[in-house]
């Protein structure tokens, strides 16, 4: 764990050079874009948190062992933190570029429907408690969620609103240097997942023991 830590902040101090004096200022927007990185990382690891919640849900519903069920609960909690910075560095980021908080194009949209099924789940998951048929149930609506993942991407493509498109078909891409400070920044924030995921997973842990001790001492 020691390592990981370490990693995790070499890394951020890392990602901060890469952001704030490695990379080139953006020509159009300014300074501002700076931040573009950081809504990257937020983004990315948004994604992964539900991949994840959606993977772990099916495997809970399969083999009904409380190990997948706090691997889905844990990172959706994460998952709904990292979707709100996401929506938070983005406004911030359109404000001064594109002279609004928010609009309703269909990118932002399912975003933000997206945020809000996750904080259902989370909801319905914390409802349930240690009663497995409320869980399960909570699973299926992790999994039913997850759905409106893929529209968030298919949208920013297939539906153009405000936010720009960077990768892939239509994007307008970014400078080499540009590059490597995002790469930086998805390491530094994928390493920042990982240590925040044990913490809530130990967190689960502890509670179970405690559940546990109670039982057998009837409290």
């Amino acid at each position: 764990m020691r390592i990981l830590l370490g990693l995790t902040f070499f890394s951020m101090i890392a990602s901060i050079y890469s952001v704030f004096i490695y990379a080139p200022t953006e020509q159009i927007m300014g300074h501002v874009q700076r931040i573009f990185y950081f809504h990257m990382g937020t983004v990315w690891v948004a994604t992964i948190a539900f991949i994840m919640v959606f993977i772990s849900s099916i495997q809970y519903l399969r083999k009904e062992s409380r190990r997948w069920d706090k691997l889905a609960y844990s990172s959706a909690e994460l998952g709904v933190l990292f979707i709100t910075l996401t929506i938070i560095t983005g406004s911030i980021w359109a404000k001064p570029v594109w002279g609004t908080w928010w609009t309703w194009d269909p990118q932002l949209t399912t975003t933000f429907i997206l945020w809000i099924l996750y904080i259902v789940y989370m909801i319905l998951r914390s409802a349930a408690g240690d009663d497995a048929k409320k869980a399960k149930f909570a699973a299926v609506f992790g999994i039913i969620a997850f759905l409106d993942l893929p529209l968030v991407y298919i949208s920013a493509r297939m539906m153009r609103g405000i936010s720009p498109v960077v990768f892939g078909p239509g994007g307008g891409g970014i400078a080499p240097e540009m590059m490597i400070a995002l790469l930086v920044t998805l390491l530094a924030f994928t390493l920042l997942f990982i240590v925040l995921l044990k913490q809530r997973i130990d967190i689960e842990d502890l509670k179970d023991r405690i559940s546990s001790i109670r039982l057998e001492e009837g409290i």
